[in-house]
């Protein structure tokens, strides 16, 4: 294996490890307004994600820092192609993040209030937005023979895009939804599982039409597999959740968000930015990759880096394992 195919298949498990990890941080948040009756339950939620909801996000950014090193023509050209869709999710995730840090400073209801609206937003925005730009990653965008990003955002918001960011956003829902009946206890548990069902079925609508599109019109038979993977994993998470086994439904239900972006990577492979323009024109993992010296040095720091950061945050989830609910709410002042 040569090691800018290395640096694609890091780069794809760096992606999807964020898309497992933040889709349920995103579906909490989501569920704030949706699953939530009333502020106590919000609070809940919210602490289900409170110790690793930044943790999570270490991913993100590893990943568009490789991403960066490994590739720079792709870096260049996605980020600046993607300028606004990319600013709009970096503006909620600060907003997100200071929510949640600010959200509990002030006891006023309007204070918080606001908060919470902005915690709802900003993980619902992220959430679609990423479907919509990685819909259009497999798609193909305009790119000419400068490597350079040749279109608009209109370019990016086709039927294919926004049926990508509508399927991302209600599998991370389900995903949360059924995060939410493993980690609380009490109604707000029974409540997340009944919901996770219906956000279950409209994830499998969606996947089955956006799968079978991506697979039909850009996929290969290295994608295929990952594809029945992703439909069979979110079946069994639904039967799981309606048996009660909320952990087993949580596992089944990362394995369909690690195969859905899995068949992504699969199909895109050995591009890494398609030009819709002219084939010819495409990014390329050989032709957009660094040297191989510098690849080489970056293997080295991964090599020592990776297992760090992952017993890191295998242990966080570990430590706060245990289930809450509103009983472990103190009462307001």
């Amino acid at each position: 294996m040569h090691l800018h195919d290395f640096w694609f298949l890091l780069i794809a498990v760096l992606w999807t490890g964020y898309f497992f990890l933040e889709g349920f941080d995103f579906g909490i948040g989501v569920l704030t307004r949706l699953l939530a009756r009333d502020r106590t339950e919000r609070r809940v939620l919210i602490n289900t994600i409170g110790p690793v909801w930044d943790g999570n996000e270490v991913w993100l950014i590893t990943a568009a820092g490789a991403t960066f090193a490994a590739f720079p023509d792709w870096y260049a050209t996605l980020f600046s192609g993607f300028y606004l869709p990319l600013l709009a999710v970096l503006v909620c995730l600060i907003v997100r993040g200071v929510a949640f840090e600010y959200r509990h400073k002030r006891p006023g209801e309007r204070w918080q209030r606001n908060w919470e609206h902005a915690i709802f937003w900003c993980s619902l925005l992220p959430a679609f937005l990423w479907g919509v730009a990685f819909a259009d990653i497999v798609r193909g965008v305009p790119i000419g023979p400068d490597k350079n990003f040749s279109g608009d955002v209109l370019d990016l918001l086709g039927p294919y895009a926004l049926l990508g960011g509508l399927f991302t956003l209600v599998l991370f829902t389900f995903h949360g939804a059924v995060f939410a009946a493993l980690k609380t206890d009490g109604d707000i548990r029974h409540r997340a599982r009944a919901q996770a069902r219906w956000y279950g079925l409209a994830a499998l609508a969606l996947a089955v039409a956006f799968l079978a599109w991506t697979q039909a019109a850009y996929g290969n038979g290295r994608s295929l597999p990952a594809t029945v993977v992703a439909v069979v994993a979110l079946l069994a998470a639904l039967a799981l959740n309606r048996a009660g086994r909320e952990g087993w439904a949580f596992a089944l239900s990362g394995v369909t968000v690690v195969a859905v972006f899995a068949m992504v990577f699969l199909a895109l492979f050995p591009d890494v930015l398609p030009s819709s323009t002219d084939p010819a024109w495409s990014l390329t993992a050989a032709g957009s990759a660094s040297s191989p010296y510098t690849l080489k040095i970056m293997t080295w720091v991964a090599g020592f880096a990776t297992p760090l950061i992952v017993g890191y945050q295998a242990w966080t989830y570990w430590v706060f394992r245990k289930r809450i609910s509103t009983r472990h709410i103190p009462a307001a002042h």
